[in-house]
């Protein structure tokens, strides 16, 4: 007779908190895309529903990954209206399977698993990627994914100065008074993206502009620039000229990248380069089978869409801590 009772592990936020650092982030980031990188993992496309009747849109991302014994799928709604309701306008939910069985062992907050997973994968590259001795780090953007972002760099980088810049001079004022607070490093909100690139070893751009956020022609030698923001073919925050004269351009996701961001898209289109404008992804990187810097006047470029094997993999890494420290709320079904 088949047991039907089985135990599901809820995780809010700060469960989530408790158990896992940014640096156990920043190696799941890694693990994820050597997985993706290697064939290990099996990624299908996402799935999009639109629900016209209340202008929402929910998006299904499933995903297995065989070495870290990882499979879920996050689910993402998008309804703008639930701002009238007192409701999160994207909500995420992030669901767990035991691969040996195929029943739901968790369920997590997908909102905050995003931000980490996000934030690391910049973490990831900045760590690969960005001169050692780089500490004037400037960011572009100030909304729910730019926290984990400044977390993420100064958990591999010895940062100094934090810059920042939002369209908006009073968010990024608070921005860089809730960092300061939070980090203890040095955090001034500039006026001009100008002021936030001058000298700046590490760029992070997390906007949903459609227009590029500077000028790449002021960049400093060496510098290492995330593009984290555009993840649609009209998103557009990091100009031609970064990508054309980067001594290299890495990607997450080749896929991904190379269909849902202007910030390659548009170049390629307006045939000012080709598809082989991308060095590698970073996983292929980081399995040794192409060149990171070579130099530490390269400019490097590392761009990011998400791919739903991040999400499967921290949430699994996740999931286990929780076990192991006994944190979170155990539903029985």
């Amino acid at each position: 007779k088949e047991k039907n009772n089985k135990k599901i592990l809820g995780m809010k936020e700060n469960h989530m908190k408790q158990v896992f650092t940014m640096k156990e982030a920043i190696k799941a980031a890694k693990d994820s895309l050597i997985s993706y990188s290697s064939n290990d993992a099996d990624i299908p496309l996402r799935t999009n529903i639109n629900v016209k009747e209340v202008g929402g849109q929910s998006l299904y991302m499933p995903g297995y990954a065989a070495s870290s014994k990882a499979l879920g799928i996050k689910i993402v709604s998008v309804y703008p209206n639930n701002i009238n309701k007192g409701l999160p306008s994207v909500p995420a939910t992030m669901i767990l399977l035991d691969e040996e069985t195929g029943q739901v062992c968790a369920m997590m907050d997908g909102t905050y698993l995003t931000r980490v997973r996000t934030g690391a994968v910049s973490g990831a590259a900045t760590e690969l990627l960005s001169n050692e001795d780089s500490s004037i780090f400037a960011i572009f953007g100030t909304g729910g994914q730019a926290e984990t972002q400044v977390e993420a760099v100064l958990a591999v980088r010895n940062i100094k100065e934090l810059r920042i810049y939002d369209i908006n001079i009073e968010r990024a004022k608070d921005f860089a008074a809730k960092m300061m607070e939070k980090f203890n490093i040095k955090c001034i909100a500039v006026e001009s993206s100008e002021e936030a690139i001058e000298n700046a070893d590490i760029i992070t751009s997390v906007t949903t502009t459609k227009n590029p956020v500077f000028d790449g022609r002021l960049v400093k030698k060496g510098a290492h620039i995330n593009g984290v923001g555009s993840y649609t073919p009209e998103m557009h925050e990091i100009d031609e000229y970064t990508v054309l004269n980067a001594g290299k351009v890495y990607v997450d996701t080749r896929d991904g990248v190379l269909s849902e961001s202007a910030d390659l898209i548009n170049p390629i289109k307006n045939n000012k380069c080709t598809e082989a404008i991308v060095t590698g992804e970073l996983g292929e990187l980081l399995l040794g089978n192409t060149k990171g810097r070579e130099s530490s006047d390269e400019i490097t470029f590392f761009k990011t869409v998400g791919t739903a094997v991040l999400d499967i993999v921290t949430a699994k890494m996740i999931y286990i801590k929780a076990l192991e420290l006994n944190i979170g709320d155990q539903v029985e079904m």
